[in-house]
């Protein structure tokens, strides 16, 4: 049986546009290659475990409008159920303004629209979909009342939970201690911990922070450098993968969705970690959200590559 996946997150349209380098304030930059391309941190999760083999089904809200409609066409088209993608009739899709320097680093702004409308009782109503999923994920592009609403319905249900706390914002710890793994980034991690991520040293400081607060896993993302592994058994680095990046847009997201397939197949952490390294590495080689994420096969032939 394929992995039962059910993401709880955003789902917004793209706007990207290439830059030589970022502009500083006041000033106008001539840009190319703009293009218009699905994503949101839920959707892209959603769409790299399902592209890695599993079962997923997606929770959120879009707006009644052209980006909504296109959004979950292009989710059913990857086989994600979307019947609890609901449409808010007074606010639009969500959105995402993003900017790509030459390096393929990027730049962010965020217009959330109808992802903020997911209330609690949106989520009451999709119970028996995180009831009956292995492995539910969630982000923080939606109201954190609904996202924890969303845990505790899988942690009374024997789900695992998965959190991306993205965007970083303070969390209570009573949250959590309901999360099973917590994946933040460098910068995410010293937003929760008040450590400053700068090196391997602060890196572990920060994850046996938040161990002390309840989470059983975390793991800390550290970019083209892999990834910390930190729990009962000790804490442990993955080693990245170098690759020629054409964009970082949704790394993370593949990398979470990797980790959640690979977890839900019953591997061993540190091999988990080591598919998820994989498939963020691969999404940095392509442009664009959802178009960059890698299928099975693409991060199979990868890992036996570099064996």
């Amino acid at each position: 049986m394929p992995a039962r996946i059910t993401v709880v997150g955003s789902l917004n349209m793209d706007l990207v546009v290439r830059a030589p380098r970022m502009p500083v304030p006041g000033e106008t930059l001539i840009g190319s290659d703009f293009r218009v391309i699905p994503g949101g941190k839920g959707a892209n999760q959603a769409v790299a475990a399902a592209r890695l083999g599993a079962q997923v089904t997606m929770i959120g809200r879009v707006g009644n409008d052209d980006f909504g409609r296109a959004q979950q066409r292009n989710l059913a088209q990857e086989g994600i159920d979307v019947t609890h993608v609901s449409v808010d009739p007074g606010e639009a899709t969500g959105i995402a303004l993003i900017t790509l320097d030459a390096t393929g680093q990027n730049s962010i702004i965020l217009a959330p629209g109808a992802n903020m409308r997911l209330t609690v009782a949106h989520v009451e109503a999709t119970r028996q979909a995180i009831a009956d999923a292995d492995i539910l994920i969630c982000q923080l592009e939606s109201p954190l009342e609904a996202v924890t609403k969303a845990i505790e319905l899988a942690h009374a249900n024997g789900a695992r939970v998965i959190l991306n706390p993205a965007p970083a914002r303070p969390l209570d710890t009573a949250l959590l201690r309901l999360v099973d793994y917590l994946i933040p980034n460098e910068s995410e991690a010293t937003l929760l911990t008040g450590i400053q991520v700068t090196d391997p040293s602060s890196a572990q400081k920060a994850a046996i922070n938040l161990r002390e607060r309840g989470v059983s896993t975390v793991i800390l993302t550290l970019g083209e450098r892999g990834a910390l592994l930190a729990n009962d058994e000790g804490i442990t680095h993955q080693a990245g993968y170098a690759v020629r990046v054409v964009d970082t847009t949704a790394a993370g997201d593949a990398f979470v969705g990797g980790f959640a397939v690979a977890l839900a197949e019953g591997r061993p952490l540190p091999d988990a970690v080591r598919f998820a390294n994989a498939a963020g590495a691969l999404a940095v080689t392509k442009l664009g959200a959802q178009p960059s994420l890698p299928t099975r096969q693409e991060v199979e032939q990868f890992l036996a590559q570099r064996s």
